[in-house]
């Protein structure tokens, strides 16, 4: 009997290794996810336009920008909660508008535009002797991606930003505010497989 090459041996080895690797590296790259972008597109106080002569509204405007920059990855919101502050330490709670939960595909885009009541008072008092005031808005959710058919355990989502009005109640900033994320929370993570990371799948 021939004895085996002894390089034959070493070469499976090597081809298997390889292989697991490029293996891992797809599921990596598979289960990799982004959380969404978050922007204010839109914010409009008509109670801040000097232009506006007697003007007491107290309604705020707002215009939401969401991105799904996952390629191929949708993503299910839970409620949106935006909160608003007269001031960048958040001295106050002026008021709260709720988003409802939706779906969004991979490399979408989404408006979501509301209106609320501020406190007038607040709202007064927050407003510099030239007519400019400046704000916090903060956005709370969570988020499940959907890998194919599965959906991921829920994750949170907590951002925020200041916002610079002017005399005429709008944004001070020509371009979308984007709302970003404190010390807490991920941006980037990776979703598990088993017990420890996928969740239910999508009937």
């Amino acid at each position: 009997m021939v004895d085996p090459q002894p390089g034959g041996c070493c070469r499976c080895c090597c081809s298997f290794i390889f292989t697991l690797g490029l293996t891992a590296l797809f599921m990596w790259l598979s289960l990799r996810t982004d959380n969404p972008t978050c922007y204010i597109q839109y914010f409009y106080l008509p109670g801040l336009n000097t232009t506006l002569k007697n003007s007491t509204n107290n309604t705020l405007v707002i215009e939401l920008r969401l991105e799904n920059g996952n390629k191929d990855k949708g993503i299910y919101y839970d409620a949106i909660n935006l909160t608003f502050y007269d001031f960048p330490n958040k001295s106050h709670l002026m008021g709260n508008y709720t988003i409802p939960g939706f779906y969004q595909g991979h490399k979408k885009k989404a408006t979501k535009p509301g209106s609320l009541a501020l406190n007038k008072t607040l709202l007064s008092q927050a407003t510099y002797p030239n007519g400019t005031a400046k704000f916090h808005v903060d956005l709370a959710t969570a988020v499940r991606f959907k890998i194919m058919a599965w959906k991921t355990k829920r994750h949170k989502l907590d951002v925020g930003s200041d916002v610079d009005v002017n005399n005429q109640g709008i944004k001070t900033y020509e371009k979308k505010i984007k709302l970003r994320s404190g010390a807490s929370g991920h941006k980037r993570y990776c979703a598990q497989m088993g017990a420890l990371g996928l969740g239910e799948m999508v009937l």
